[in-house]
This record gives structure tokens, sequence and C-alpha cells, in this order.
């Protein structure tokens, strides 16, 4: 049953915000075990964890050419059509963040300037089973693409019989994405963390999964991997006034609830009436819904308020620091500027989340579980480094050499101060 508020007082919201807990001691000694047998076994591993978690029998890790020529046969003309134009929705909005190198001259003689490079090797981590999220293949091989990525590597567990589903292995061809395979978990981040026979090294692991998925990736960066943000079950927050639509705000609730029973959602409104009415509309389409029981599991933790005004909504908002927010406001261009902390924003009553998710050409994959507090979501930037580059002409030094030798004798750095001295003698 979800837990129900009506005005809550603010010293009880530091409780209201915390996420479902996870078990995680038990989880980290399974990780460090996983990461081990893989670093052992390396490609045999991967195989027999294949076999005692997915119940999947693979011969090879590595998906063959013949395979993904023969998903392209397998994915219906109508979807395929809907996935180039999300494609092209997703390549439009994050082309428009390449930058253009600018050089600063800060004092005469003396200039500076950033340019990006790519990281060089970046492992995609596509999660399947229940859900198989072709869509994520896009969120992230585009910007990977986009950024001059040289090496772009995919892992996604296979099904029973050991096959990949063929709309994830069209997505990655159409992405451009040549070297995939078959393993999932945290099997997978360990196998692109470590190097097996058949999967390479990585330098940044990007990708949503379940609990174990998001430890190992925690775990990975004690390797020296970077990843793409802490992560932890998907979320949504909906702040809606008295003119939002019950069912839609029931359907985005939903919408989250359905991606698994760790999920959580959140809904405050100002209006007694929509509140009662959106929790009628809940309980009305959950028992439509082919995955209810999760959906219903994710609800049991999730949060349904009464708050005073919106702007009392948005504080709150910002101490839970949602993955989705959705302002279901009839003004809500007004609000804009009092949001601080959110992944990705949704505004009015047509702005689904699931747009987000999918094709509005924004990234879906974002800080969950608070992170959205110091943490952004995907975007071209996540696959870049920026490197600073300067020029100093003779001029330039002796503009700003005293300054440096002063600076660097008052840190008691001699070898700094003399480094300025003999160019300037």
């Amino acid at each position: 049953m979800m837990k129900i508020y009506r005005y809550p007082e603010r010293k009880i919201w530091p409780d209201l915000v915390k996420r479902p807990v996870l078990k995680r001691e038990e989880i980290s000694e399974l990780i460090a075990q996983i990461f081990e047998k893989v670093e052992k076994d390396g490609d045999q591993a991967l195989i027999e964890f294949n076999k005692k978690f997915d119940k999947a029998i693979t011969l090879e890790i590595l998906v063959s050419d013949t395979e993904v020529e023969n998903a392209e046969n397998e994915v219906s003309e109508e979807l395929k059509k809907a996935i180039r134009q999300a494609k092209e929705n997703i390549s439009k909005f994050h082309a428009a963040q390449i930058t253009e190198t600018e050089k600063i001259e800060t004092v005469k003689g003396v200039t500076c300037w950033r340019e990006n490079r790519a990281v060089e090797k970046v492992g995609i981590y596509i999660p399947g089973g229940t859900a198989p999220l072709f869509s994520t293949v896009l969120m992230l091989a585009v910007p990977a693409n986009l950024a001059g990525c040289k090496e772009i590597i995919l892992c996604t567990p296979p099904d029973s019989n050991g096959n990949i589903n063929p709309a994830i292995l069209f997505t990655a061809k159409l992405c451009g994405i040549t070297k995939i395979f078959k393993t999932g978990g945290a099997q997978a981040i360990a196998a692109m963390t470590l190097g097996t026979e058949s999967i390479p090294k990585v330098y940044k692991i990007f990708g949503p999964g379940n609990q174990f998925v998001v430890a190992a990736k925690e775990y990975a960066q004690r390797f020296g991997v970077a990843i793409d943000m802490p992560a932890g079950p998907s979320e949504v927050l909906v702040i809606a006034d008295s003119k939002a639509v019950p069912e839609f705000c029931a359907a985005d609730l939903l919408s989250q609830t359905e991606h698994g029973s760790d999920s959580q959602v959140v809904f405050i409104t100002t209006e007694f009436k929509i509140f009662e009415q959106t929790i009628e509309a809940v309980e009305k389409q959950i028992k439509k819904l082919p995955r209810n029981e999760m959906a219903q599991q994710a609800l049991d933790h999730s949060l349904f308020m009464l708050a005073q005004s919106i702007e009392e909504a948005l504080e709150f908002s910002n101490l839970y620091a949602p993955e989705h927010l959705i302002l279901a406001l009839e003004d809500f261009e007004q609000y804009i500027p009092m949001i601080s902390n959110a992944g990705s924003v949704f505004l009015g009553n047509y702005s689904c989340e699931s747009a987000g998710d999918y094709a509005s050409g924004t990234n879906h994959t974002l800080p969950t579980n608070a992170y959205a507090k110091n943490y952004s979501g995907v975007s071209l930037d996540s696959f870049v480094k920026k490197i600073t580059f300067q020029h100093l002409s003779k001029e330039g030094l002796k503009n700003i050499g005293k300054t440096i030798e002063l600076m660097a004798e008052a840190e008691g750095l001699i070898a700094h101060k003399n480094a300025v001295s003999i160019r300037l003698k």
C-alpha cells in the first residue's frame, strides 16, 4: 500500500526522502568474488555465469556478424522507423553540445585554452531480461560516436537460448557498434573493467542496471575505470496543480514503477480533489499492466503528499532530488528558476516522462538516489575529457613572472620559483 501524507511537517522530510535501502554488505562480497573469477578465468567465467544467472547456454561470448544480420529481419519495419527517428532527435540534441575552442589571452603574451579529447575506449552496458533497453543503446552510442570515441563495446545478457534481443542488435548496428558481447550483470562490468580473451578493457563504463550492476560499477572504480555516475533504481516525482489531469499523472507514476520493485515514485499536489482522483486512477490503471505485481511492490514504498503550496512542493523536490521531475502545472514557466536538483524535467500536462525515455532527444541516463544534487545526466561531455593548454611568449613570462616567483616563494616551493627566475635572467 502506498504511503499517504497530508501536509507533513518539515521535520520529517529527511525521513520521507530516503530511498529503499539495499543490502550492500551481502552484495559487495558477491561482487568481489565475481571480479576475482572473471580476472582468473576470463571468457570461461562469463560462460559459466551466463548459465548460473541467466540460465543461458553460450558457446561464444562475441555476437557474430550473422546474428546481427539475422536480427535485422526479426525487427518490424515499423519499429525500425521509430528507432531511426529517435536516433535522429537524439543526434540533433547532442550534436548541439559540441563546443568551439576559444583561446583567451589572460595577459599580453599569455594565451590559455581548452580542447576536448574523446575517452578512447568506452563500454556500454544494456540490461536485457524482461525489459531489453534498446533505447539505452541510442542514448549512449549516439553521443559516444559524436564525441569521437575510438572503441565502443557493448555488453548485454543473453536469453535462455543464448540469444540477444533483436532490437538491441539492430540498434547497435545502426549506431555503428561492431563489438557486442553476450554477458550481463556484475560479470559484464567485471569483464569490461579487467578484460578477457574476447572483451577488451575500457576506460569508462556507461549504462543502467540492477543493484548488482550498480555495485559492480562502483567496485570497478577501484581498478582505475571511470563510470558515468553512481545510480540506483529508477524514480519520478510529479508535482500537480488544479489544472493537472489525474489520469496523466497516474500513468507517469506507473511508468516508473514497472522498471522494478525497488523503483520509487512521489506525487505531490496542493489540490485535495486531484490528490484523491490521482490515487483512484493509479489503482485503476495498475490492474491493466502486464507487470502489475512489480509495479505494486514499487508503490508500497512510494509517497503521495498534499502540500500547502507549489513552492513548498518544489522545496521538498529539491531535497529529494529526483531522477525525473514532472511539473503538471499550468504556469510551469514561473517555477523553473526554483528547480535546483533534478536529473531531467518535464513541463506541462503533455510532457510525459516517456518522451525523454525514448525520442524527444534528451538523454535518459540520469542520476538517481538523490545524486541529482551533484551529478548531471549523460551528455556529450560524459564521453570527453577537457585538456587545458597554455603558451607563454618571452614577454608573457615577464608580465606574470614576478607574480609566480612571489607566490612560489611564499609557499616554500623554491624550485617552482627558480623555473621562472632562470628564464627571466
